[in-house]
């Protein structure tokens, strides 16, 4: 039976990047040794490292005085590096979920911390707006996709100070405008390549600010000074993201990858919409991700959550249970999610839904 990867992360990935990191897990650039093992100075490994920002760039067409960083520590390391290498005086957040949450959290053992606005009082189930920042804010923090929540914010945000994002779950969804952002960072394992890896593109004239000392390995200048290899990087996840930004290159990029996600989440919220069993987490339409899809069923079929769970992993259907703080379902549909694989899904939904 073909199994059908709705996990939130890690998450699915490209054929093309599983079988080209399979088999340079076996033999690597011809140099029969494993990826594993080979040295990360050694040239062959360089040149990924080179390929893989330069793809970055020529992907989401970053502007000159932007550099990419590619280290370890996931994007919860992030939430710590932003405000340590920016945050001088005060800050800036929208809290849009668990994961906006816990990057405010981070960011107050650095200074003051501003909440604009928050939509916890909904359970986060849509995005804030008509919100006023601070202007003498050290930089501004969204977090564009809540991967638990169902919500996303698909649009460059005009701003007065310097924006901070972190695109874990949506990286590479979309075209976007890169100049509009002072960094843009996230983990890997949603929408680029396995755990380990976190990516940070940053505009470098933002840097150098703040009056703190910065220990080495958490200032960005470190690691822009040597490359992303002051320290041994995550070899594997880099060599994964490697192929999954030559696969996004040979379909087309971005403006095709959109066009699919979209279509692909209509697909789904379609049938949400018709289903009398289920209804969506996110009542405003423009506020929905097209990441991650968040349903719950309806109060009166309530009691039959656990057997669409159960019938869903016997039509082959992984990781479409909701995340504990919202129950029910949830599917992931990144970029490497295949169209038939959410009609699938969708075929599992009426079929259910004529049982009962």
């Amino acid at each position: 039976m073909k199994k059908h990867n709705f996990s939130a992360g890690p998450s699915i990935l490209p054929e093309f990047t599983i079988k080209n990191t399979a088999e340079a897990v076996i033999n690597f650039a011809g140099t029969g040794l494993s990826v594993m093992e080979v040295s990360h100075r050694d040239k062959e490994f360089m040149s990924v490292m080179d390929e893989t920002q330069e793809l970055f760039r020529e992907l989401l067409e970053i502007p000159a005085g932007y550099q990419v960083v590619l280290v370890g520590g996931g994007a919860s390391m992030q939430f710590c590096m932003v405000p340590y290498n920016l945050l001088n005086k005060k800050a800036a957040y929208l809290n849009t979920g668990t994961w906006a949450s816990k990057a405010l959290h981070e960011a107050k053992f650095f200074g003051e911390v501003v909440e604009v606005a928050s939509s916890k009082d909904e359970n986060f189930s849509y995005i804030p707006k008509g919100y006023e920042i601070p202007e003498d804010a050290d930089y501004f923090h969204i977090t564009t996709n809540n991967t638990i929540f169902g919500t996303e914010i698909r649009n460059d945000l005009d701003v007065n100070v310097p924006l901070v994002a972190d695109m874990s779950s949506d990286i590479f969804s979309r075209p976007m405008d890169v100049s509009k952002y002072g960094i843009i960072y996230g983990g890997a394992q949603k929408n680029l390549a396995p755990a380990g890896l976190a990516f940070a593109i940053i505009k470098e004239d933002i840097l150098g600010k703040v009056d703190r000392p910065i220990p080495t390995m958490l200032d960005y200048q470190t690691h822009i000074k040597n490359g992303s290899m002051f320290n041994t990087p995550p070899v594997l996840p880099v060599y994964s993201a490697l192929q999954t930004l030559k696969w996004l290159k040979q379909e087309g990029g971005l403006k095709v990858m959109e066009k699919r996600n979209v279509e692909k989440s209509s697909i789904l919220y379609d049938e949400i919409e018709r289903n009398k069993l289920f209804k969506s987490t996110v009542k405003n339409v423009e506020d929905r991700s097209i990441m991650n899809v968040c349903f719950i069923m309806n109060d009166e079929y309530k009691e039959l959550e656990k057997d669409f769970l159960n019938f869903s992993i016997e039509k082959g259907i992984n990781g479409i249970k909701g995340h504990r703080s919202v129950g029910g379902f949830r599917a992931s549909i990144y970029n490497a999610m295949p169209k038939d694989s959410v009609e699938w899904l969708v075929q599992t939904m009426q079929e259910f839904e004529k049982k009962h």
